[in-house]
């Protein structure tokens, strides 16, 4: 199995993208690659336009940031790159990265 490692990406030469406590939002349909436990392969674990607060920021493969959203509605935990997920704004149009 090749692991796609994105070309010469190396977010970590850099600060993370999203904060803890951030809002976001889901940009694609997330399936479990056999990572989630509990779930079948290939189940939906996030649908595009879901939304969730990065809960925990951590690496891969020395490359990239993985951020564990915690979808509420869902009532867990899942694992994304930046890449996956966009900022939502607070309705009181403050700076969301405070």
């Amino acid at each position: 199995m090749d692991i796609n490692r994105d070309g010469d990406i190396v977010e970590l030469n850099g600060p993370p993208q999203f904060t803890y406590g951030q809002k976001v939002r889901s940009r694609k349909t997330v399936r479990n690659d056999g990572t989630f436990p509990g779930k079948d392969i290939g189940d939906v674990l996030v649908k595009k336009g879901d939304e969730g607060y990065v809960t925990s920021i951590g690496t891969f493969l020395q490359q990239f940031y993985i951020y564990g959203v915690d979808f509420v509605a869902k009532g867990y935990r899942v694992g994304m790159k930046a890449r996956e997920l966009e900022e939502i704004a607070p309705a009181d149009g403050s700076d969301p990265g405070c």
